[in-house]
């Protein structure tokens, strides 16, 4: 049991960041670029974690077969039920600008972007919970990268939902809501998957990890290059390499 709690608690604080970055971006006007900027370095970040603790991961436990299957059913579901909730009104659930619907231009738009958030932030927790299972030892750079992707992604949105019309009480409301979404997550990975194989532990991380790197190339970095365009490259090696010599420290 305590396991498991420690498993929610870490969710929780990397979901608690998605919280921080909403407050930010209501009540503080923070200049679009540099939004931009922070969500290229955060995408760097997801792709080093990803790399080196999720894939390789899945990797060393059981070999190919389950990373390859693994990674292209998560990047798969995830590109399908995006595509579904672009749809329905979230496409633009991560800019900062006037993209996002208004209710009344888009009726039912608020609930996409919310299962929107949700789609973006369970395969992160998931992997946080899974992560110290056996023994293991929780992935600083994981956590580190969850984190910090997730501050401009609840900057972004929530700015974009303020100039959407969205009341204050909808945006710490949503964020908070899928903080705490993001903590049982992990804590259900931990107390669900104690007892699965290998090859099952390896298809999970790798199904969180091709996810994930859908999440970045469709939502992250467009967001980013349409800010900064050139600087979007140079930014996200920087993240790269700063989650790179955490994971190494």
């Amino acid at each position: 049991m305590t396991g498991a709690l420690v498993a929610g608690g870490w969710g929780l604080f990397a979901g608690a960041a998605l919280l921080v970055g909403a407050a930010v971006g209501t009540l503080v006007r923070v200049p679009p670029r540099l939004i931009a900027l922070v969500m290229a370095f955060g995408s760097g970040v997801l792709m080093a974690a990803v790399s080196f603790e999720l894939i390789a991961e899945a990797y060393e436990r059981s070999g190919m077969v389950p990373v390859v299957t693994g990674a292209v059913g998560g990047a798969a579901v995830y590109s399908g039920a995006n595509a579904l909730l672009a749809r329905r009104g979230a496409r633009h659930r991560k800019r900062s600008g006037e993209e996002q619907p208004s209710e009344s231009e888009e009726p039912g738009s608020g609930n996409a972007i919310a299962l929107g958030a949700l789609l973006d932030g369970v395969p992160e927790s998931v992997v946080i919970g899974t992560s110290l299972l056996g023994g293991g030892h929780l992935g600083v750079a994981t956590v580190g990268a969850v984190f910090i992707s997730n501050l401009p992604e609840g900057l972004a949105s929530a700015a974009g939902m303020r100039d959407a019309g969205r009341s204050r009480r909808y945006v710490f409301a949503l964020w908070g809501g899928i903080a705490v979404i993001s903590g049982l997550a992990a804590l259900a990975g931990y107390a669900l998957l104690g007892g699965a194989s290998a090859a099952v532990m390896a298809t999970i991380t790798a199904v969180a990890g091709g996810a994930i790197l859908a999440m970045i190339a469709d939502t992250m970095i467009p967001e980013a290059y349409g800010r900064v365009h050139l600087l979007t490259g140079l930014t996200t090696v920087a993240g790269f390499l700063s989650a790179f010599a955490l994971a190494h420290l």
